[in-house]
């Protein structure tokens, strides 16, 4: 996907910064909201930052994507987040949100890649889905197999009901709410080509997308999927207490806990650091982080946390990132992030 490069182009004048203008003395750290996708590689970097001692430990809330963006785009001041995770790109609304509470100049960071995985327990069989199995399995209305034109009320119950090579357990899927990117990610890259598996409705994506996405994109509500909230660990802790269940979360959880879960293969390909990095695994996803150019020079060692962030230690193949379960990019578009990121934030 192209990115919106480096966002927006007008300066935020100091000015707007107000009676908080004087902001080492009201905040003395970066702030940061957002993915909890993104939250524990901001956090590694924000821990190794505060171990060099010049400026205090950066703060990282997990917020959920879209609930961090409204925190960030919600003003510029020190009442306000200097930066944003994001387990997605930035929408248009977002930064019309942006904008219209004076936040007008943003740096995107891309910071890698990773994989949204279905995984369950290691005490049941690795699963082998198709995105056309996990549609019927969670979308409200599913085309119906009388009449495929037609769209009718889930009425799968099970995963056998999708597809009789699976088996007989029961759906239920622990997933990310509407907040999050993850979510937003998961329709885009899931639920939207199984839906595409009908031509018809396939076909209404070029002729009347907002159709499209009530299809493809609404999440049946009769307990079959479970809103498991932001915090992915508890959707681990929920698969180890019930291995029938399977649970939707980024790459780095699954491989920070292979001791208990495994991921399901996804068009036949298990989600792997390599499958993720060479695109083969057909769930992954660019990582962002956005700052506000307004607060690099107000906000004490905000401008140095995010040159530590795109440096060859942090982002780098060998990076301490990787260490922790990022997909890196390649070493020529880190260079050229590095290298647009470090001029755009000056």
């Amino acid at each position: 996907m192209m990115q919106k490069a480096v966002l927006l182009s007008v300066l935020v004048a100091p000015a707007m910064f107000g009676a908080a203008a004087s902001a080492q003395s009201a905040r003395d750290y970066v702030t940061v909201v957002g993915s909890s996708t993104v939250y524990p590689f901001t956090t590694t970097v924000a821990e190794q930052f505060g171990k060099t001692g010049r400026f205090k430990t950066p703060k990282v809330e997990s917020t959920g994507t879209g609930g961090g963006f409204k925190l960030f785009c919600g003003g510029i001041g020190v009442q306000h987040a200097d930066m944003v995770n994001a387990s997605r790109a930035i929408k248009q609304s977002e930064i019309d949100a942006c904008a219209k509470g004076g936040v007008r100049d943003v740096v995107e960071i891309k910071v890698g890649y990773d994989g949204i995985v279905v995984a369950g327990s290691n005490r049941t069989a690795t699963l082998k889905l198709a995105r056309k199995d996990l549609y019927l399995a969670l979308a409200k209305q599913v085309p119906d197999p009388a009449n495929p034109q037609n769209l009718i009320a889930n009425p799968y119950r099970t995963w056998k009901d999708v597809n009789a090579s699976l088996p007989a357990d029961r759906i239920e899927v622990l997933g990310p709410p509407p907040t999050s990117g993850t979510r937003d990610a998961f329709l885009e890259l899931v639920m939207q080509p199984g839906c595409e598996s009908w031509s018809w409705i396939k076909a209404l994506k070029d002729v009347d997308e907002s159709r499209f996405r009530r299809v493809c994109d609404a999440i049946r509500e009769d307990g079959a999927y479970v809103e498991a909230g932001e915090n992915d660990n508890l959707i681990v802790q929920k698969l180890v207490a019930n291995p029938r269940a399977l649970g939707i979360f980024g790459y780095s959880f699954l491989e920070e806990n292979l001791n208990q879960i495994h991921g399901s293969l996804i068009e036949g390909v298990a989600p792997t650091f390599d499958s993720i990095a060479s695109g083969k695994y057909p769930v992954s996803r660019p990582l962002f982080v956005y700052a506000k150019k307004a607060h690099m020079d107000v906000i004490p060692g905000m401008r140095e946390f995010v040159t530590e962030y795109v440096s060859e230690r942090s982002m780098g193949e060998e990076g301490y990132l990787a260490d922790k379960g990022l997909i890196p990019l390649p070493a020529g578009e880190l260079a050229k992030v590095r290298a647009a990121v470090l001029s755009k934030s000056k």
